[in-house]
């Protein structure tokens, strides 16, 4: 008797599609979920006999081998307990075989070749039955990523368009964004994105070994997914010029700068900024199957010399001393956040994990930041992996301002510790609405337990007597300077400041505010007040000056006074960006050598005229844009 044929194979793509919640999925090949069974229909040349079997072998990546668990050999048999790939007969006719294949759950995702052939005594054939794709699964409770809530599933991973909030911490806006993880081809470049990278091009076996673990695959595709190193997706673009690109603020989805980049043999696509990289990052993990969210956290700080504080170097106009200053802090910063256990750090740590696509710090050489356990930041685990103190930071830095001389002295000035991460955002689980998640990443600002925290994470860095001593911080341009004690708060003066809009800052017209000085004391203060104003980026990088005056206020026991300010639509209109926005600032010096620094950020509205017929006589009426 000949041996037995598999002679088709029907990989019953709609019933598994359905189980896997993978159906939405457009590509040719069957795409399933680790973990959990998958059902396919074999036609044979004959029925076996009862002692033969069908032996199967998945394979993915090159040099697959067992030894790498990126190869398994398996054969049909009754359900059984072990941690390997397992084929169950599910039902038998005359000439065709059901059988169900499970994978591990901690199985290498990516694609697979599946072949199959009989075990018997007569001469066999393997026969390759195709390719399929394995992905991470969020619905198996033994996957690194399992998440519990279906709703959270069906946002976190199934969702294929999102909201990302951009703006400043008093105007959150929203914008709508395409994440189209099921669009045409996307899944396929998501696989490719991994195969670029340079751990793959380096040794493509040990790579592809590695892609069982979310850490693993995280932190490759957040390195990935900007241009910096690797020739990734997208090229950052932060000076407001855009030739031979489209500007950030243009794109609306992932979907075009995914297909762009794929379509023109991997050339990174121009130009991306923050909510972008988050965007794309966004769109390809969810593709592969982890629960993402994006992120976006206001004042946000860019701590560059890890010593979790910003350290804004000022003169006496509260102008920003650029060559002095390394640190910085962005109206906004967006990011993602995924949901996976770290067996790595332990179980204290699961779930969701930052990660940043946006290249800002080098991380074991490479422009890629994370995955950071939330919980580890909250805490002040800052000592980690992976990159901790800088995510740490962008939440909870303390902001120190420092007046510097023409002496090359330097004179601390009254800041605020609560001014950093602040209204932390994310879309709501199935709405369009805004959820604050700041009691996620830190305790209550200026509460004891968010000190106890930061002392406990500049103890971490800088060891057990640091939150009592002086620490010697090096810096560019700045030489041989002393920090003060890094807990130690500065004075609070005796005169409060702030900016106030008088009327709605409208693209086009004046600005018109007011800066509002308030005297806390019994007794007369004369207060010498610099203001200047510039066109910045979202960055908060300056770009032109447009405002430089000085005012001398006497201020009387408890009085408050007001100092009117107007800029000319003409004095701002050549040098906004399309960022559109402005940064005041006021150095106030009191009697005393006391120095306060007033700031504020302003977004400008773009308002256009709508007219519009009304009973009885036509009218206008504005309409925002």
């Amino acid at each position: 008797m000949a041996g037995v044929r598999v002679t088709a194979v029907d990989w019953q793509r709609a019933s598994n599609g359905a189980a896997h919640h993978t159906e939405e999925y457009p590509c040719p090949e069957l795409v399933v979920r680790r973990g959990q069974s998958f059902r396919l229909a074999l036609a044979l040349s004959r029925a076996l006999d009862g002692e033969e079997t069908l032996v199967f072998t998945a394979e993915t990546g090159p040099g697959a081998s067992e030894a790498l668990h990126t190869k398994a050999v398996f054969q049909t048999s009754e359900p059984e307990g072990g941690d390997g790939w397992t084929a169950v007969t599910e039902a038998e006719t005359e000439n065709t075989l059901t059988v169900g294949i499970t994978s591990p759950p901690h199985a290498v995702i990516g694609r697979y070749l599946l072949s199959v052939r009989a075990s018997s005594r007569r001469k066999h054939s393997t026969r390759k039955l195709g390719e399929f794709v394995l992905l991470f699964n969020p619905w198996c409770p033994e996957d690194d990523v399992f998440l519990a809530s279906e709703e959270e599933r069906k946002e976190y991973v199934l969702n294929d368009s999102g909201i990302i909030f951009r703006g400043v911490e008093k105007h959150i806006r929203a914008q709508g964004w395409n994440y189209g993880q099921f669009e045409e081809d996307i899944l396929n470049i998501c696989l490719s994105i991994l195969d670029r990278s340079p751990s793959y091009q380096d040794n493509p076996a040990t790579d592809v070994s590695h892609r069982h673990d979310p850490v693993y695959v995280t932190r490759v595709i957040s390195a990935m997914v900007n241009s910096n190193n690797d020739r990734g997706v997208v090229q950052g673009q932060w000076q407001g010029k855009y030739g031979g690109g489209t500007s950030p603020l243009h794109w609306r989805g992932s979907v075009a700068i995914l297909q762009k980049w794929f379509k023109g043999r991997y050339k990174p696509v121009k130009y991306g900024q923050c909510w972008v990289f988050a965007g794309v990052m966004c769109t390809v993990l969810r593709c592969l199957g982890i629960a993402t969210r994006v992120v976006s956290n206001f004042n946000s700080a860019h701590d560059t010399d890890r010593n979790l504080s910003v350290d804004k170097y000022v003169d006496s106009f509260g102008r920003t001393l650029e060559d002095l200053t390394e640190d910085s802090m962005w109206n906004f910063h967006v990011w993602n956040e995924s949901w996976f256990a770290r067996q790595d750090l332990g179980p204290s740590y699961n779930g969701w994990q930052v990660l940043d696509a946006t290249p800002q710090e080098e991380s074991d050489g490479v422009y890629r930041c994370g995955p950071a356990s939330v919980t580890a930041i909250r805490e002040g685990d800052v000592h980690l992996a992976h990159d901790g103190p800088f995510v740490f930071a962008e939440v909870n830095a303390d902001y120190i301002t420092w007046l510097w001389h023409g002496d090359e002295s330097r004179e601390r000035v009254y800041s605020d510790t609560k001014k950093i991460g602040r209204c932390i955002s994310t879309k709501a689980v199935g709405s369009d609405s805004r959820v604050d998640i700041t009691g996620l990443y830190k305790y209550p600002e200026g509460s004891r337990k968010e000190r106890q925290v930061y002392t406990k994470a500049v103890k971490k860095l800088f060891g057990v007597e640091a939150a009592g001593r002086r620490t010697r911080i090096r810096r560019a341009g700045v030489r041989g300077l002393w920090r003060d004690d890094l807990l130690e708060p500065a004075t609070k003066p005796s005169i409060t400041g702030k900016f106030k809009v008088l009327e709605p800052p409208v693209l086009g017209n004046d600005l018109r505010l007011a800066l509002c000085l308030a005297n806390l004391t019994s007794r007369a203060q004369r207060v010498q007040v610099n203001m200047s104003g510039a066109t910045i980026l979202y960055t908060r990088r300056p770009v032109a000056e447009i405002l430089h005056e000085s005012h001398t206020v006497r201020l009387g026991p408890q009085e408050e006074k007001k100092i009117p300010i107007t800029i000319p639509y003409s004095k701002y209109k050549e040098d906004l960006t399309e960022d559109k926005k402005i940064l005041l600032a006021a150095m106030c010096l009191i009697t005393k050598g006391e120095k306060l620094l007033v700031e504020k950020d302003i977004t400008l509205e773009d308002f256009i005229t709508i007219k519009r017929a009304q009973p009885g006589a036509p009218g206008e009426g504005l309409g925002h844009v």
